[in-house]
Order: C-alpha cells, then structure tokens, then sequence
C-alpha cells in the first residue's frame, strides 16, 4: 500500500499513455474515400472551431477568478494564495479532457464508418477505442492533477486543513470548465438536431443525416460537442469532487490514534486517490474484454468489459480499504471499521449500477415506458407530450429511493465519510464507464457520415446497430451521472459543513428555510435558462435552413426529386437524378455551423455565472448557516429534476425511433413523436445534464469559500471546540479563544463482548460558565494497550 501511495501521480501518467498509444493506433486506421474524408473533416473543423471560441472566453473568466481567488486566499486564515493555481491547473485539466476526447472523436468516427464496410467487429474496435481515450484520458488527468497538486502542497509545512482548502481549488476549476462545457455544448447540440429534426425531417420529408439538410454537419459536430467533451467535463468533475470531498472528511480522522501507525495518520485521506488510482488499471483492463464477433451482440461485449471492470474493482478495493485503514476506531463515540467503509464502497457501486439500469428501463426501446409513448403519439402531438411529461415524473421514484438506500446504508456503516467513499467507490471505474458513453456519439456520427456519404445499405445498418447500443448507453450513463452527481454533492456538502463549522441544518430557523428555498428554485431557472437559450439558438437555424432550401435553386429542385419519389432514388429518372447530383455539395454548412456556434457561446454565459454567484452572494450575506439551507435545497430539486428531465427526453427519442422502426416515417404518429422528441431534446442533452454539474459546482464553491465564512460569522452563528476542550467564538473581530476555566476527564475500563479492553474516557470543560462535554473510547487487545492509548489522549488534550 505504502508503493501505491508514493507512486499515485504514476498512475495518472500510465492512463495518459494508454490515451497516447489508442490514439495513434486510431489514427493509423483507414479514412475512407475522398467524400468521406471530406464530410469527417467538416465535423473535425466544425467541431474545433467551437472549442476554440469556448476557450476563449473561458480563459478570460478563469484568469478573472484566478486573482480573485489569489487575493482571498492571501488574505484569510486557512487558506493560501496558491488556490489560484489550483483553480488554473482544474481548468487547463479539465478543458484538455475535453479537447482529447474530441480530437479522437472526430478521428474515430469516419474510420468506424470505413470499418463498418468490412465487419461489425472492427468498427466496434475503432469506435471504442475512440471512446476510451476521452475516458483515460479523463481519470488520468484527474489522479495526476489531484495527486500531484497534494503531494508538493503537503511538502510546504502547511496545516492539512490548509492544504485541503487550497486543493479544493482544483474541483472548483474543473466544475466550472465542466458547467460551460456542458451548457455550451448543449445549447449548440440541440440547436442544431431540433433544425435538422423540424425542417428536414417533418418539413422537407428528408432524413435528418442526409447531404441536402443545411444543418447535418452542424449536427453531427454537435454530437461531439455535447455527449464527448460535455460528458467528459461531466463526470470529470463528479470524479474530481468526490475525491476531494472524502480527503476533507477523511482529514477529520488525521489525528485519530487509531490511524497514527500508518500513513502519517492520513489513511483515510490517501484512500479515495488509492481508489481512483488502481481504477485506472482496472479499467485498461476491462477495455480489453470489449470483443464482439460478426452477428454478435455490441452490448453484451460492452457489458463484459463495463461489468468485468466493476467486478475487479470491487475485489481491488477489499484490499485496499482493509489494507489504508485501522481495523476499528472511535469517532464521535461511534465504533467504526474498514469493513464498514468497504461495505459503504459497495452500497454505491451498486446504487450507481441500479439506477443506470432502471434509466435503461424507463428510455429503452421496447419497454413500457417508451410504448406508452408510442401509442399515444397515434393522437397527435399533445398526447405525445402528456405521456413523455408523466414518464418523465414516474421515473424519478426508484432512482431517488436507491440514491437515498445508498446515502443511509454507508452512513450507517461508515458515517459522512462512506457516503464520500461511496460516490469515490461509483466513480472508481470513470475510465471504461466513460469509454462505453463516448463510443455512443463516435457511432452515431458513423451513421450520419455512411448516410451522408450514401454508403451501401449494410454499411448503414452496421452502424445503426452500434448506434443503437450507444443509445442505450448513454441513458445508463446518463443515469449513473446523475446517482453520482447526488451522492458527490452531499460529500461536498457534508466537507463544507465540517469546515464552516455548521452543525446542523435547522429549517425552523427563518435564514435557512429561505436558502433552503432559493436553493430549491435554482434548479428552475437554471433549466429555463437553458432551454430559452436552446430554443432562441434553435429558431435561427430553422430560419438558415429554411432560407438554403428556399433560395438555393438546385437545393429546391433536388428536394422536389426527393419528394417525388419519397426519398427513394432507386426508381428515379435518369433526368431527376441528374437535378439531384447537381446539389451536392452546394448545402451551407458552414453557415449552420457558425450559428451553432454563435449561439452556444453567447447563451452559456448567464447560467454558469449564476452557479457561481449565487452561492458566494448568500453565504456572505446570509452567512455559514443559510449558504447549508441554500444548497440542500438546490440538491434536493436538482437531483429530482435532472433525472426527470433526462428520462423524459430519452423515452420522447426512442418512441420516436420506435415508430420509424416499424416503417411509418412520414405518418401522423411520425410527426407527433418527432416534435415530442424536439422537445425532450433540450431536457435530456442540455438542461438535465447540466444539473448535475450545478449542484456539485455549488457545493464546490461555498466549500473554497468557508474560511471566509468562518472569519466573518458573528458569535452567535459558528462554535468550534478544540481537541483540547477549548472553545472557539467566531466573531466580526475574527477568531478568539475563551478563557478555560475547570477541565475533567473520567475514565471506565471494561470488557467487550469478544474479550477485549475498552475504555470510555469522558472531558468535561466548563469555559466562561458553559459547560461542554466530549466522550472518547479506546480499544484494545490488552489493558496495557488500551492504557496507553488514554494516556496519549490525555497528553494530546493537555491534561496531565
């Protein structure tokens, strides 16, 4: 163990190397012919082009908050000024996560078209690998960042406190590159599949992928753009803040006796980084299971390599919890062991599995949920839409119910750090879960390229059949972002309560139920936001696309071919088809593009400055106590309405596809479900995901931010009490000790059930005429043992 911790930045770099080695082996594959390579390099242009306008006015925002951060950080006790560094280095982090993951992206998806001519197999083969370098690359930037940022910290002679504070920095960076990330990509996504889906689909009778729709590049680029860099930044975060969130709590432990023997006392700190760390392996090693032979199933051999991971994992981490962590200790005169915390490590994993799994059930294609849907679209489009709200709504019970089965069972086994380890223990195999959700949009952009291209039909199908397990994937990966978002948040919630010293959140107290309330409102406007901003980005590209279709003359006669013979050429004219190849290539598509992008950047801005305002306005407003209220309410109603929203727009997607399955494109069924999935389009790709990041961003933001706090709150708002027994007052004037006046200690030596000695050493302190009393226990083998152990206590607390 003690090899593991001293070479976990090694660990990060193993990952980035993988990366390096799937990436030239991706590129080594073959392109294609020419208009192929063509269509592939329009997406690749267009999708940079987006990151580099986002980065732009990112580096802008990200210099800002550096200084400030600096300036705070200088300026108060607890902190240090390099929390602007690790603000810059969670940034650069996690935008590189996301610029890797699309360079392979729009690598992959051509060659996974061109592999599709050969065999389901290989273009498995290459649109997964496209997809685990976005996930390796992802867990290994977070394990080397994290790590590598605590060990030169921890080699400065601060405080652990400090040290923790200052590298919270990090999640800050990476959580609010993430929210732009995904809003941004959002936005651009679904402006341009909603003016694909409306005018090319339901208008022009067209399929959405097809080269005469003005608006298939940009949605092809928005694939990459939301479901491979958003996503990315997405889970990065979550991965990044559950692992700060449990060194916080696990910090708590430091100077617990139990842990002194190992690790400098800092076990429980080293842990969630030992976890992330031999995930990396694990992962490497599921992506190596993922094998599927001609007529084979894609999801069964992704399942293999997702499942065979978890497995490994699940025996790695026995070791490791057992291996980091005492046996048993005292906290809070409370018994606790490192089965107890391997037992928590569990209840999220399986918690993330479940909800993952019952996602599947309420979007999967041929499940109830979704053919209610589909019968009800045969009633036009308000029907569609009733029943893709109430499917929405009815699926946020069994995920809340496991996500809060998950919360009690690892805090019964190992108090607010296993619901921290719990989120680490779901995250721990980011890197293939990661790879299985980025390989969705590297085929659905195969798909679109083979249509585009006009491939032979079995190129198609092959594509549509790995498309089609993406589609799943994605709704479990949704899902399994959305359980971890919840549980990673109340890590970091819980961490922000330990170092503000709030003790409790009491909503008969007037500024908490007003936090708790502004909190729950967040997650509303926040989503109206978005979705105003999709829908504004949207009408602009229904417009373009109209005015190419109407004003480009061999655009319009072509569409008139298409409509005459119900888009199948095969029987076509020798002169129809003549008009047709006339408008190839003649479709703007850089103008669909442009507006995309225009209007992501514009509209991303709003919602991520108010995930980060809001909380640094309440908290220094209302204080400590109302900032608790603020985000218990923005997780409770964020966690509901991300679920909500995502599986509504999923089951909305697949009725849709559902009936164009059974051959009735072009019906009145059709065109319900087309608008039903126009609508859920920004629910599921835009506004739902993006909850997840505000709520842990929020989290992130008042836990850097409650030092401050802490030196501003008056007496009556925050009490600490030392290890010694003396109480500390936070006033305006900042903090001041209170004069001891009388100090107890009792000691009751027994025996436990298995033969052990157990002593139970009571601290009475009475300071300026208040009384305060903390319990201790001490166990061990022998009464010698347990008598030294309470003679160390009693020099620690300075009673002689």
């Amino acid at each position: 163990m003690e090899l593991i911790v001293t070479f976990l930045p090694a660990f990060g770099v193993l990952g980035l190397l993988y990366v390096l080695v799937k990436n030239m082996w991706v590129s080594k594959q073959e392109v294609g012919e020419e208009k192929m390579a063509n269509i592939a390099r329009n997406i690749a242009d267009g999708a940079m082009s987006f990151l580099k306008a986002e980065y732009k006015i990112l580096a802008v925002f990200v210099l800002a908050v550096a200084v400030l951060l600096f300036f705070k950080g200088q300026n108060e006790e607890g902190s240090n000024g390099m929390v602007a560094v690790s603000f810059i280095v969670g940034a650069i982090c996690s935008a590189l996560a996301g610029f890797i993951g699309m360079r392979v992206a729009t690598k992959a998806n051509v060659r996974t078209t061109q592999a599709a001519r050969t065999s389901l197999s290989k273009a498995l083969e290459v649109a997964f690998a496209g997809g685990s370098v976005m996930g390796l690359g992802v867990v290994g930037l977070g394990v080397l960042g994290l790590s590598g940022l605590f060990m030169i910290y921890s080699g400065q002679g601060w405080a652990l406190t400090e040290v923790l504070n200052v590298l919270s920095g990090f999640s800050l960076g990476a959580s609010s590159i993430a929210l732009f990330a995904r809003v941004g990509g959002g936005i651009y996504t679904k402006a341009a599949d909603v003016g694909a889906d409306l005018v090319g689909k339901v208008e022009a009778g067209i399929p959405e992928d097809h080269p005469l729709n003005p608006a298939t590049i940009a949605d092809n680029v928005g694939d990459n753009v939301g479901d491979v860099a958003g996503m990315g930044a997405d889970l990065f975060e979550s991965y990044v803040g559950s692992i700060i969130g449990t060194m916080v709590l696990g910090a708590i432990f430091a100077a617990n006796p139990a842990f002194a023997e190992s690790f400098d006392g800092l076990g429980a700190v080293y842990l969630p980084l030992a976890l992330a760390a031999v995930g990396i392996i694990m992962s490497i090693i599921g992506t190596f299971f993922v094998r599927v032979k001609d007529g084979g199933n894609p999801q069964t051999a992704l399942n293999i390599g997702e499942f065979g991971s978890a497995g490994l994992m699940l025996v790695a981490s026995y070791f490791l919890i057992t291996g980091m962590l005492p046996d048993t200790w005292v906290d809070g005169g409370k018994e606790f062991t490192s089965m107890g915390v391997f037992w928590a490590t569990i209840a999220g994993l399986v918690a993330g599995l479940a909800v993952g799994k019952v996602t599947e059930y309420y979007t999967g294609t041929g499940t109830k949920p979704v053919n209610s849907i589909v019968r009800q679209s045969e009633t036009g489009s308000a029907t569609n839409i009733i029943a893709g709200l109430g499917v929405g709504m009815m699926s946020t019970m069994i995920p809340i119910i496991l996500i809060a089965a998950a919360i009690m069972v690892s805090h019964h086994f190992a108090g607010l750090y296993g619901i921290a380890i719990a989120a680490v223990g779901m995250l721990a195999n980011t890197g293939i879960q990661l790879a299985v959700d980025a390989y969705g949009p590297i085929s659905d952009n195969a798909g679109g390229i083979a249509e585009m291209a006009e491939l032979p039909g079995e190129v198609r199908e092959r594509t549509d059949k790995l498309d089609a397990v993406g589609n799943t994937t994605a709704a479990i990966g949704k899902g399994f972002a959305i359980a971890s978002a919840a549980l990673t948040a109340l890590a970091l919630f819980a961490a922000y309560m330990k170092t503000a010293g709030v003790t409790s959140i009491d909503v008969s107290q007037p500024k908490i139920m007003a936090g708790l309330l502004i909190g729950g409102m967040l997650p509303f406007v926040f989503s109206a936001l978005s979705m105003n901003a999709v829908g504004r980005a949207a009408m602009s590209m229904i417009e373009e696309v109209r005015r190419q279709f109407r004003d480009i003359p061999q655009l319009k006669a072509a569409l008139e071919v298409m409509r005459k013979h119900d888009s199948d050429l095969s029987q076509a004219s020798e002169a129809d088809l003549k008009i047709f190849e006339a408008a190839d290539g003649l479709a703007e598509y850089d103008k669909c593009v442009e507006i995309s992008t225009r209007a992501s950047i514009k509209e991303m801005v709003l919602p991520g400055l108010l995930a980060i305002a809001v909380p640094v306005a309440v908290g220094f407003i209302g204080g400590a106590n109302m900032l608790g209220g603020l985000l218990a309410g923005v997780t409770t109603a964020g966690v509901l309405m991300a679920i909500f929203q995502s599986n509504a727009g999923g089951a909305w997607d697949n009725a849709k596809k559902t009936i164009e399955g059974e051959g009735r494109k072009g019906s009145d069924a059709h065109k319900a479900a087309v608008v039903g999935d126009t609508v859920g389009d920004p629910f599921k790709d835009t506004s739902g995901p993006s909850l997840n990041i505000l709520l842990k961003l929020m989290s992130v933001v008042a836990l850097v931010i409650a030092p401050s706090l802490v030196s501003l709150a008056p007496a009556d708002e925050v009490s600490l009490v030392k290890a010694d027994g003396t109480k500390i007052s936070i006033t305006t004037e900042g903090m001041k000790a209170s004069q001891e006046v009388e100090k107890q200690i009792r000691v009751e030596m027994s025996n436990t059930e298995d033969g052990k000695f157990k002593a139970v050493v009571t601290t009475s302190s009475e300071v300026n005429g208040e009384t305060t009393e903390e319990v201790k226990e001490f166990v061990g083998s022998t009464k010698e043992e347990v008598e030294a152990q309470v003679e160390g206590y009693k020099k620690e607390i300075k009673i002689e």
